[in-house]
């Protein structure tokens, strides 16, 4: 069984209420949900949550919310695997198992049906692969930073001070939009969920934690609405 788990806690602080915030006139959790379910990748798409209006919302949209989340896993320090491993206790205990879980954040407006597919499916397709993470590009000279140790520069990375701009390797940061794995990593705590990843690239990606990055996301989001549409 395939599961996917979009993790919606109602306190978030930067951007009050923001899962349920409209996002291009739409709450932004309804269009993501949306997407995660005509996708078609995943048999339950199940969102985790302890606020009611968050659930109906979330209901309403098609998703399942069978149980609530507690307030210990809705703070600031929860981690997404935390909340997912808490997901699953619920759904095994009422006889579920799945085999594939996937974690898609309420926000990832830019994850579209066509990632969810291609992220199962390379899990699926490789038995030695545990897990997909998101990811986006990053600049190479960042391979290049520096950091200031007691008001002294020094090389972040001094192995990389030689070689050329153009010799240098891709470098790639966790999008935080998208992880799809076995059960078995994220129930392995000892490992990183991005240890050993199969990376899926995003084009395009903003997270939003801030108004200006709400506002960036729906301007980058409708132009490209636009594109799709000549």
């Amino acid at each position: 069984m395939r599961l996917l788990v979009v993790p919606a806690r109602g306190g978030s602080k930067r951007i009050p209420r923001k899962n349920l915030r409209p996002f291009l006139g739409r709450q932004v959790i309804a269009r993501t949900l949306e997407t995660a379910l005509s996708a078609g990748a995943f048999d339950r798409v199940v969102v985790s949550t302890d606020d009611e209006e968050i659930a109906s919302t979330a209901r309403a949209a098609g998703a399942e919310v069978p149980f609530v989340r507690p307030a210990a896993l809705a703070d600031d320090h929860a981690t997404t695997r935390q909340v997912v491993l808490h997901a699953l206790e619920e759904l095994y205990s009422d006889g579920a198992t799945p085999e594939v879980v996937g974690c898609l954040y309420p926000t990832a407006v830019f994850v579209a049906s066509q990632h969810l597919r291609a992220a199962v499916e390379a899990v699926e397709d490789d038995p030695e692969l545990p897990m997909v993470v998101t990811v986006q590009e990053l600049p190479r000279t960042v391979l290049r930073a520096m950091l200031l140790r007691e008001d002294r520069l020094e090389r972040a990375l001094p192995q990389f001070a030689r070689t050329r701009t153009q010799d240098l390797p891709p470098v790639y940061l966790d999008a935080g939009q998208l992880y799809v794995g076995r059960a078995s990593r994220w129930r392995d705590t000892a490992s990183s969920l991005v240890a050993g990843a199969a990376p899926l690239v995003l084009q395009e990606v903003i997270d939003i934690d801030t108004d200006d990055d709400w506002r960036r996301a729906e301007e980058l989001f409708a132009a490209r609405q636009g594109a799709g549409r000549r």
